[in-house]
């Protein structure tokens, strides 16, 4: 599979004919996998705190901690979420909450500690800009945070903060985040030590063609450099409620639009086995429509879900639903875990 450069994948994704498209971006995915399997994970999100002192223009989730609806999960909480998803078969639990100034890193180690001496189950959680937070707060190096939290209990890190990987981006959409270098930082580090970590990127905001491409080109550099990624996951910015849209004129981004990201994702990123539909974001139709543009992955079950749910977007589905939905088009269904290990075939 001959590599594309980024003027090539800016061509795709603004001018190359969209079924073409997705004959590559399918024949790419089939080299590589080479089979109809279709992979899901049973898992749930717990958010566990929704206090955050960065408050994105993006997003709808961020309070702060005087407001009535302000939280932050007691370990009863969170233990009896967890018993929930593990009742479901789930293997994976993704914890991510907002950046809460009063809690420290003796609360996160003491939360994953907690965690491991209970349940077996995988703990894929705190996202760069989250530890980057603890690494500031507390004068530590990345490798040192991360160790901490790693020997403590911490599997895997989501690709959560990311966005868009272009500093004018960050500065209109969430000032007060990590920067673009921060966020490849910290994933660096943490496969330096051997965690595994996935990418994201939230599109259809104020960004150009040429910072989704760009973005693409620093998650394919770093992967040539670490191998440490599973998988990529690209999703729309969803609109309601947020800031954003007061202030700028943002058209939402289409169908298509999702689709040749997908597409040109899967063909660009040759380092990076999986690419994964997001049907929280964009429904179970349109996700099932991604298997034909280069998706392998159908994500989470996502038995609780909230940031994108306070946008006032909710698609909710069960276990059965996927499975369905993956055979519907013609796929055999295979429940995985973190790592992309086949668990159980339907």
């Amino acid at each position: 599979m001959k590599r594309i450069s980024t003027d090539e994948a800016l061509f795709l994704l603004k001018k190359e004919d969209f079924h073409k498209l997705a004959k590559r971006a399918n024949e790419i995915k089939r080299e590589l996998h080479n089979n109809d399997i279709v992979t899901f994970i049973v898992d749930r999100n717990i958010n566990y705190t929704n206090i955050c002192i960065n408050k994105c223009k993006f997003c709808a989730f961020h309070r702060d901690g005087q407001d009535d609806d302000a939280y932050i999960l007691s370990k009863e909480e969170i233990f009896k979420k967890i018993e929930e998803t593990i009742v479901l078969g789930g293997t994976q639990i993704l914890i991510q909450g907002g950046i809460n100034p009063g809690l420290d890193i003796d609360y996160y180690k003491g939360l994953l500690e907690s965690i491991k001496s209970r349940y077996k189950i995988n703990i894929h959680g705190f996202s760069p800009a989250e530890i980057e937070f603890l690494s500031k707060k507390h004068n530590l190096s990345y490798q040192e945070t991360l160790l901490s939290l790693k020997e403590s209990g911490l599997d895997s890190i989501p690709g959560g903060g990311a966005e868009i990987l272009s500093d004018r981006v960050r500065a209109i959409i969430s000032p007060s985040k990590i920067s673009s270098q921060e966020w490849l930082n910290v994933m660096e580090t943490a496969h330096s030590i051997g965690m595994k970590t996935t990418a994201t990127m939230m599109f259809g905001s104020i960004e150009s063609y040429e910072e989704i491409i760009s973005h693409l080109d620093s998650i394919r550099t770093l992967q040539d450099k670490t191998g440490g990624f599973t998988a990529f996951i690209p999703w729309t910015f969803q609109r309601g409620n947020t800031k954003l849209v007061k202030e700028y004129d943002i058209k939402p981004a289409s169908a298509v639009d999702y689709l040749k990201v997908i597409a040109v994702s899967r063909i660009f990123l040759d380092n990076i086995r999986n690419i994964q539909a997001s049907w929280v974001t964009q429904g179970l139709k349109l996700a099932q429509v991604t298997l034909f543009f280069g998706a392998n992955d159908f994500g989470s079950t996502m038995i609780e879900e909230n940031v994108v749910r306070s946008t006032g977007l909710s698609n909710i589905i069960s276990m059965n639903d996927i499975i369905y939905a993956i055979k519907q088009v013609g796929f055999r269904p295979v429940q995985r875990d973190t790592y992309y290990n086949h668990i159980k075939e339907f």
